[in-house]
């Protein structure tokens, strides 16, 4: 027997559609500059705020815990980040890290950034990391035979779970 996934949130990121009543019908000019103008929290999915970079949970994540680490400066030239940028952001991917693997138990990790609309990038005039926890056989068979990803928990619980930790952190 066939058994159905249903992960109704992905149709408003094919359709380029926001259902976010605060964003109306439009996405803004950039999801990460108006992300990071409010405090940590459920609704803008930031788990940290630093000084030049923020730690903001993936809207449609490929796994559970899916983070990006964020610039705070809209730019899209990996090369025009600045060395204070560039330690607060690595600083930030280490602690995520070390909190998914507390919180989710992840037994590995992409890391990486695609830079550019060829290189991938579905946000492409910001640049950011992403931190894809992974576990063995987390994506088994699904991806392939039916281009899906099963998602063991809702967004807002991993969120909820995840900010609690990011809180503890200092500036």
């Amino acid at each position: 027997m066939v058994k159905k996934v249903w992960a109704p949130w992905r149709l408003s990121y094919i359709l380029g559609e926001s259902k976010d009543k605060a964003l109306g019908p439009k996405r803004p000019a950039c999801v990460f500059c108006h992300a990071q103008k409010g405090s940590p929290n459920l609704e803008n999915l930031v788990l940290f705020h630093g000084k030049y970079s923020f730690v903001i949970m993936n809207k449609y994540p490929y796994a559970n815990g899916h983070l990006m680490v964020v610039p705070k400066r809209h730019l899209a030239d990996y090369s025009r980040l600045e060395a204070k940028e560039h330690a607060e952001m690595g600083a930030l991917l280490a602690k995520s890290v070390k909190i998914l693997k507390k919180v989710f138990k992840a037994e590995g990790f992409n890391i990486g950034m695609n830079l550019g609309e060829v290189g991938g990038a579905g946000i492409k005039d910001h640049l950011h990391y992403h931190i894809v926890p992974r576990w063995v056989g987390d994506h088994n068979f699904m991806p392939v035979l039916a281009d899906v990803r099963v998602m063991p928990e809702h967004l807002e619980d991993s969120c909820n779970k995840l900010i609690k930790f990011f809180q503890k952190l200092k500036r």
